[in-house]
């Protein structure tokens, strides 16, 4: 089979939205996916994304997104209206909305924009840790579909074990740092780097030690490199740390990086988190 007819990558099916309008797309989940309730919300970030991406009077190239997940999206057709609310000379923003027989499931506000040569400078530097060769490749439970889609090597906070045990200690802290890519592995794009922003399971499972009914209830995105510096990143592994800041009254906040080989800071990723128990 050569790279012409060749099929599309799953990730790429899973994002796939057509304009049937000047700014209405229409769009099908994707079983390959799915998460515990609904799609897994990184791939409905990336279809949003890539919304904007096809549109015509699209300004440049990601700035920031930010999703709100206001309720469950179901296994079937949507549409999503992206709209251009704003254009400057550098930056563009955008109001969008995914629905399903006319109810909002998920909002959202993306800002695109032109990157100038400017003076620049790098704070957080990334973990020395071993390569990915020297990481145990892990597996999610086989009911979290969208997990068999990314080869994760955790160095360390590795997923719990699935079975309840009401007396399994906690951990120390909810950092998990790991080596990940998309699983068969593809050039990376803004659009797979959205759904990796999203790729850390909720950090209340590792504090307890097990699985608790949990969700994103709002996931934001910074987007640091430049379309050349994702095209420099081919398709090796990229390297993440999350962690938790707070837990409390059915609420915790999660931020993640996200890192090339090269050690060029790609991303920064911010979500609120519910949960129970």
């Amino acid at each position: 089979m050569t790279g012409i007819d060749a099929p599309p990558h799953v990730f790429d099916t899973a994002i796939a939205t057509e304009y049937v309008g000047t700014h209405h797309l229409a769009g099908h989940t994707c079983p390959d996916y799915a998460n515990m309730v609904g799609p897994f919300g990184g791939v409905t970030a990336a279809a949003l994304l890539r919304a904007i991406e096809q549109h015509p009077e699209r300004l440049g190239d990601p700035l920031s997104l930010t999703v709100n997940f206001a309720g469950p999206i179901a296994d079937g057709p949507f549409e999503i209206l992206a709209r251009p609310v704003r254009t400057n000379r550098t930056n563009q923003h955008w109001q969008l909305e995914l629905t399903q027989d006319g109810a909002v499931a998920t909002t959202a506000t993306a800002v695109f924009g032109l990157r100038r040569d400017t003076w620049s400078d790098l704070e957080l530097i990334m973990p020395s840790v071993p390569g990915p060769d020297r990481a145990v490749p892990q597996e999610f439970p086989e009911f979290i579909a969208w997990g068999r889609n990314y080869d994760l090597r955790f160095v360390t906070g590795a997923v719990p074990d699935v079975a309840p045990a009401d007396d399994r200690p906690g951990h120390p802290d909810s950092v998990s740092t790991l080596w990940l890519r998309d699983r068969p592995a593809r050039p990376l794009d803004f659009a797979s780097l959205t759904a990796m922003s999203d790729a850390f399971y909720p950090r209340i499972f590792l504090r307890r030690g097990q699985y608790v009914p949990a969700g994103t209830i709002s996931l934001t995105i910074y987007y640091h490199a430049t379309a050349g510096e994702l095209a420099a990143q081919g398709s090796e592994y990229l390297l993440g740390t999350a962690r938790a800041n707070r837990f409390g009254h059915g609420h915790f906040d999660q931020n993640a990086h996200l890192w090339g080989h090269d050690g060029t800071l790609l991303a920064t990723s911010h979500q609120l988190v519910y949960y129970k128990g």
